[in-house]
């Protein structure tokens, strides 16, 4: 891919386009080992090995990392009262302006996917799109059949006098407190424990377990993030 010096250096954390320009004219920067000194120069990722101070910069455009999000922190880039999940990230994945997708309420655990691929963000979270998310729960009274039912044929969200897309209740325990599985094909605010209040119920514990073909890794520990594999990026884009 194609672009300015200065806009690939600044986009992988370098430096601002005015710094990136100052160590350009002193001789800082050397494409293909030799020195440049225009930094507005339009160069190849794929073809040209950029140098900054005598360090091989390897050009990424985009980056995908999946998240197993703790409760207590909020899916934002920046809050003045509470952490964030980019406040989690390491600073070396901080540089690329990442931004979670989508949102998980404050106390909701799981799966967060977090890119700064706009298309992507926007594909997945598009209401027409309908992508499945699915959620473990434990609520506080007893799940039944026909709670099921209601989920499946939609149910009026309070306040707002919405009734949301069919969704799949899959019971995993029935008693007090009981467990299930949600899976639902929009993104409303609080939607899952909105759809649980208007039969009746408390959701006391969420947790995300997917989003599309995008499945939780169990083995990240709470709190904890990696990148995504090739595959993994390849079935989100072809969602």
């Amino acid at each position: 891919m194609k672009f300015r010096i200065d806009k690939i250096l600044s986009n992988m954390g370098i430096g601002s386009r005015k710094q990136i320009k100052q160590d350009a004219r002193k001789g800082h920067i050397k494409i293909n080992d030799e020195i440049v000194k225009d930094s507005s120069k339009i160069i190849d990722t794929d073809i040209d090995q950029i140098k900054h101070k005598d360090k091989i910069i390897k050009y990424v455009q985009y980056i995908y990392l999946m998240m197993n999000k703790p409760s207590g922190v909020v899916s934002a880039t920046e809050d003045n009262f509470d952490k964030t999940v980019i406040d989690l990230l390491n600073e070396e994945d901080k540089i690329y302006n990442l931004f979670p997708v989508g949102r998980l309420d404050k106390d909701t655990e799981g799966l967060l996917l977090i890119t700064n691929d706009g298309q992507l963000a926007h594909d997945l979270l598009s209401p027409r799109k309908h992508v499945d998310k699915t959620y473990y729960a434990e609520v506080e009274e007893e799940i039944t059949e026909k709670d099921v039912k209601a989920f499946s044929e939609g149910v009026i969200l309070t306040n707002e006098n919405y009734k949301t897309l069919p969704a799949k209740l899959q019971i995993i325990e029935s008693g007090y407190p009981s467990s299930c599985y949600v899976t639902i094909k929009e993104g409303k605010f609080h939607q899952v424990k909105r759809m649980f209040n208007a039969v009746n119920n408390e959701v006391i514990y969420l947790k995300r377990l997917s989003m599309g073909p995008l499945k939780l890794d169990e083995r990240l520990k709470v709190g904890e993030y990696r990148h995504l594999t090739d595959n993994e990026i390849e079935m989100l884009k072809q969602k």
